[in-house]
């Protein structure tokens, strides 16, 4: 659990934060296909949707490695209520997009590359995309730009590695950045409801304070590769898997749902 994911807070400069602007898509379209966790209770319950496709769109050579994707299955595997089972399913894809990359370019360049509306019959889909190039706002490596899609950027994940011997490689920064990312498509931290347990960070709205969290604030930085020792936390902890559960029994109100048992 947690623990085994403890990470130093060593640092050899002060992260930066890239705050709501970066991991978040920053401005109101969004709204129109769901905010990052409005499908929260559609991916935790299978009331309705037995299954779950995470659908991987790439440019040539912004391949995910097959760590991060098993990683990903797993960690939606442990939290998410699907019979019908997980699928990855990875296709190259040309985005057809020069230069940095807003949280808009995000999401009209993945939508036009669905290959299935998110609610499709009993199977929800989810999608990531891995474009060539940047985002707009300096030192972010994935945002969530609606209820089913996120951007990790390769590029950027590549840079933040550490130069010195036993600082966080660029695999194991994108699998931390990939699940962080999706976790924020289960609404986490506080995006659709309001956790009882104050684990949240001030600083960092829609993070968690605790950095043995995958959903820890500075997952999103490029300045993680700053971290001395230690492995990057990849797994949800205890708090985070108390508000799913929360969530899924009703014991915690989930708001802004596009789908609700």
């Amino acid at each position: 659990m947690a623990g085994k994911y403890s990470i130093s807070v060593l640092l050899v400069m002060l992260l930066v934060s890239a705050g709501l602007s970066g991991c978040f898509g920053n401005d109101s379209t969004y709204v129109e296909k769901g905010i990052p966790g409005g499908l929260t209770l559609a991916c935790l319950s299978d009331a309705k949707y037995t299954s779950l496709v995470v659908e991987i769109d790439y440019e040539a050579g912004y391949m995910p490695e097959q760590s991060s994707t098993e990683l990903l299955k797993t960690r939606l595997e442990q939290v998410c209520n699907k019979p019908q089972g997980i699928e990855i399913l990875l296709t190259e894809t040309n985005f057809e997009h020069e230069g940095q990359w807003s949280s808009s370019d995000v999401r009209d360049k993945s939508w036009d590359k669905k290959s299935e509306d998110p609610q499709t019959g009993s199977t929800l889909y989810w999608q990531a995309i891995f474009p060539s190039g940047q985002y707009a706002n300096d030192g972010v490596l994935g945002v969530a730009v609606d209820a089913s899609t996120v951007a990790i950027f390769g590029e950027s994940v590549d840079d933040a590695e550490g130069p010195i011997f036993n600082r966080p490689s660029s695999e194991e920064i994108e699998n931390s950045v990939l699940v962080h990312e999706f976790g924020h498509l289960l609404g986490l931290v506080n995006l659709v409801y309001q956790s009882p347990v104050d684990h949240e960070d001030e600083e960092h709205k829609g993070h968690s304070n605790n950095e043995d969290s995958v959903m820890y604030w500075a997952i999103e930085s490029a300045n993680i590769g700053n971290i001395i020792t230690g492995q990057l936390p990849d797994d949800f902890d205890s708090d985070d898997l108390n508000d799913l559960a929360g969530m899924l029994s009703g014991e915690i109100e989930t708001d802004n749902q596009l789908w609700t048992n």
